[in-house]
């Protein structure tokens, strides 16, 4: 958990936020592609007879944490999107400050700039992603490729899960709104938090509200269910009343506020783990 990151237990942060970025855009905080119920459904078997298989050959059942090394790559029109080093360093430390307690440390290997219009508005799954990705990854399955660009309507960013790198590797890797970046202009969304939650994805967790009030949808025991994404910062909320807790607004997967955003969970950092090792470790 980040020791630096203060909520403010004000009225204000209880309540949608009042920028004009979140008001217009409340929808379209990600563009991640989730599998439907059966995908998850085999993708955890895959996953659970991989760790049977390690612990049979004598083998830790999975990874618990390492160093991921991260290729930064700027895509930019003219001078719009091209974000300084300092910003980006500031987002690695950001990425840092959140996975430090479970083990995991990001470290920046190269950025890259590229003055390309239609990669700078790539939407997801378009041609345009496609030929940027194709032509700027590097790196193997457990090197994490970022891309800062600006896909337009109100969209904060995607990722690719860990189980799609083997069938598809040049599109692996994650795309965030540059102005998303620590001290850009898209308040309440600029602090880092959106390169955390991608990343989360990339790891492979799901959203805190994946199938609602549905049972472990997410996969994940310890987070609450959730019937919607939150905004803001409703901590009080509680959209499955006949589920225990209260909603993981803190939880780096909701869509809150970055200010609100702080934590992950044990279950999360355990399916992280198990992800990571079946599908990226050594890959």
């Amino acid at each position: 958990m980040k020791s630096s990151r203060v909520v403010p237990m004000i009225s204000v942060w209880l309540a949608l936020s009042s920028s004009a970025f979140a008001q217009e855009n409340l929808s379209l905080r990600c563009m991640t592609v989730e599998p439907d119920a059966a995908q998850r459904e085999r993708i955890d078997q895959a996953v659970e007879q991989n760790m049977k298989m390690r612990t049979a050959l004598g083998f830790e059942p999975s990874v618990n944490g390492g160093t991921i090394n991260v290729y930064f790559h700027v895509i930019r029109n003219g001078l719009q999107g091209n974000v300084p080093d300092a910003q980006i360093q500031n987002q690695i430390n950001v990425l840092n400050a959140s996975y430090a307690q479970w083990g995991w440390r990001f470290n920046l290997v190269r950025t890259t700039r590229t003055n390309f219009a239609s990669w700078f508005t790539a939407s997801q799954g378009s041609a345009a992603e496609r030929q940027m990705k194709s032509a700027l990854r590097q790196g193997s399955a457990n090197d994490l490729n970022v891309y800062s660009a600006n896909p337009g309507g109100g969209l904060l960013g995607w990722a690719t899960f860990p189980f799609e790198y083997a069938s598809d590797p040049r599109n692996d890797g994650v795309v965030v709104l540059f102005s998303t970046l620590p001290g850009g202009s898209s308040d309440p969304y600029n602090l880092g938090d959106t390169l955390t939650h991608e990343v989360g994805h990339w790891m492979g967790l799901y959203h805190t509200f994946q199938g609602g009030c549905g049972r472990f949808d997410d996969r994940v025991a310890d987070t609450p269910a959730e019937a919607s994404p939150a905004y803001g910062c409703p901590l009080r909320r509680n959209s499955c009343p006949l589920r225990p807790g209260v909603d993981p607004v803190e939880n780096f997967m909701d869509y809150s506020d970055d200010v609100c955003m702080d934590r992950f969970t044990a279950g999360q950092d355990r399916r992280m783990d198990a992800q990571f090792t079946t599908f990226r470790s050594g890959r």
